[in-house]
């Protein structure tokens, strides 16, 4: 079987912000698929070292299927990779304060994850409530749905979809338990909140979305890494965070303002990077695609930090 499609998102991007050099140690904290850890490791060379991150044990597997592959490619160039099968929110417990040049995190679900069906993930196919990207996890969406209360139900889907509908949607759920497949619980939204005029998402996407942030805990495990990030990095270390919706693009401002305020980190990107025309025509993934990206200071006048970035 052939392996699926996957395109990176904002990958020149990502590459000049994180100022990947030669013989650099680079965290990828959201392996995926390998496509950015792909284009890292050509850079970082033998003396250099690749740290990837996944919880997803499928994902892992295929990523360092396709890093094989790259080793066979570049041979003696390529660098030192270093798996590890665990959430990002973890990176505090492996990785030494001060040792990264580099760290590269994109917060969205891979299109592997939403094209395999028995994930859960997509209403495109129908398939069991699970969208857990540990398979490991316990929680799964069929026991949010099918277990919350209504009140718990709607604030979760307008807190985390952003879906002002989310009080009537919650109701339809409720009163069509038990529901159990990615199709059932499509139907059942489309059918109390047809789609908003001008709007070309499906009417059940928000509410996917929610269910899969809380599955995951997808914007603890963001918490727990902009915690982390700036006392890994060396002095003129890079962050670059790609985030897909207004709640992740949120947590990472709002900390690298803080950061850029306590003299921690510089912030290189005043306004987040979005896909070119060119990117979002060849995969409609990158459009909603937000890149933020900081820099340890050193005590440095700021003017020099900025001077260094020529977009």
């Amino acid at each position: 079987m052939a392996e699926p499609q996957h395109v990176p998102v904002l990958l020149e991007e990502s590459l000049t912000y994180l100022n990947v050099r030669r013989g650099g140690v680079v965290c990828d904290a959201t392996l995926g698929f390998a496509g950015h850890s792909s284009a890292i490791a050509k850079r970082l060379g033998p003396e250099g070292k690749l740290i990837a991150f996944d919880r997803d044990e499928q994902a892992m597997a295929r990523a360092k299927a396709r890093l094989a592959a790259l080793a066979e490619e570049i041979g003696s160039e390529m660098p030192v990779v270093e798996f590890v099968p665990r959430p990002f929110s973890e990176i505090a417990e492996v990785i030494e304060p001060g040792t990264l040049d580099g760290l590269l995190a994109d917060f969205g679900v891979s299109s592997m994850q939403l094209d395999e069906a028995h994930r859960g993930f997509s209403f495109r196919s129908d398939g069991p409530l699970d969208m857990r990207m540990d398979p490991r996890s316990e929680l799964t969406a069929e026991q949010v749905v099918n277990q919350a209360d209504e009140e718990e139900l709607a604030n979760l889907i307008y807190e985390y979809g952003e879906e002002r509908r989310s009080r009537r949607i919650a109701r339809a759920i409720v009163r069509a338990r038990p529901v159990t497949t990615t199709a059932e619980l499509a139907r059942i939204v489309a059918g109390c909140a047809p789609p908003i005029k001008g709007e070309k998402i499906h009417p059940a996407t928000r509410t996917f979305q929610a269910l899969r942030i809380r599955v995951n805990d997808e914007l603890g495990e963001i918490q727990s890494l902009l915690k982390s990030a700036g006392s890994l990095l060396k002095p003129e270390g890079r962050v670059v965070l790609i985030s897909f919706h207004s709640l992740e693009d949120r947590l990472v401002k709002d900390k690298f303002k803080e950061a850029a305020k306590d003299g921690s980190l510089e912030v290189l990107t005043k306004k987040p990077v979005v896909a070119s025309e060119q990117e979002s025509l060849r995969n409609p993934r990158s459009r909603s695609a937000k890149l933020r990206a900081a820099e340890k200071t050193t005590g440095r006048d700021k003017k020099n930090v900025h001077a260094k970035y020529v977009k």
